[in-house]
Formats: structure tokens, sequence, C-alpha cells
């Protein structure tokens, strides 16, 4: 009976660990909207941890309080390349995002320092905006 417990504790794990991303291309990114209940009252980084294109811009605001990511530089905003798909994600509390305290010329810029700070954020909801061509 150990050893069937066992198995089935080592099998668990490793599925686990090889689980991919929910949105592994920014094709996939509806998906986060139609799991929308899997992150609702739980941190902003469990819903990072899905998403594998790297978010490249962000515009944090503060009425209502979200994150709109982009996928695409602002140079590609600018000339209208790229995957253009907007994420917003919906958060509980305030967000104390300072533009005059963010580097000169990459204020949009996401980073890791961003997602360690936000990351306890509890989400409350996410909108997927496709831009009109």
């Amino acid at each position: 009976m150990k050893t069937i417990i066992k198995l089935f504790t080592i099998l668990f794990a490793m599925q686990m660990v090889h689980s991919q991303q929910l949105v592994q291309n920014i094709d996939d990114i509806n998906k986060l909207k139609e799991n929308e209940a899997i992150f609702i009252n739980k941190p902003l980084k469990d819903l990072l941890k899905e998403i594998k294109p790297e978010i490249r811009g962000v515009f944090a605001h503060s009425d209502p309080y979200f994150f709109n990511f982009k996928f695409i530089t602002r140079e590609q905003r600018i000339k209208k390349e790229g995957n253009r798909v907007s994420l917003f994600v919906y958060v509980q509390d305030m967000i104390d995002w300072k533009w005059e305290n963010r580097p000169k010329g990459k204020e949009t810029v996401w980073t890791k320092e961003d997602a360690e700070k936000y990351g306890n954020m509890i989400v409350t909801g996410i909108s997927i905006v496709y831009p009109r061509n």
C-alpha cells in the first residue's frame, strides 16, 4: 500500500513539474479570460506565471485599479507592428505606480522588480482588448 501511495505521489509531482503554461503565445491570450475564475482572488504572480510570451510594456491605472499589459515594444505600437492585443488585469488595491520614479525612457517597461513588488496584489478581473485594424 505504501508503494502505491509513493508511486502516485511521484507521478503527481512529475505531472505538476511538466505542466505547460496556459498562454504559450499571444494567440492564446483569450484563455486567460476563459479561465478567469481560476485567477480571481489569487495573487497577480499566479496569473503572470501562466503567460509565456514576454510582457514588454505596462501601464498602471488607479481608478479603477488595473494593469494594462502589452506584448510589443513602444516602437512597435507606434508603427502598428506586431500583435497589439492588451491584457487588462484588475486588482483589489491601489497601485503605487509613480511615473516620475521610473527609469527615463523605460517608464512603461515591465521589470522583474515590478513583478516582485506587485505580484501579491489580488486579481479581481481580467479583460482582453483587441485593437481595431
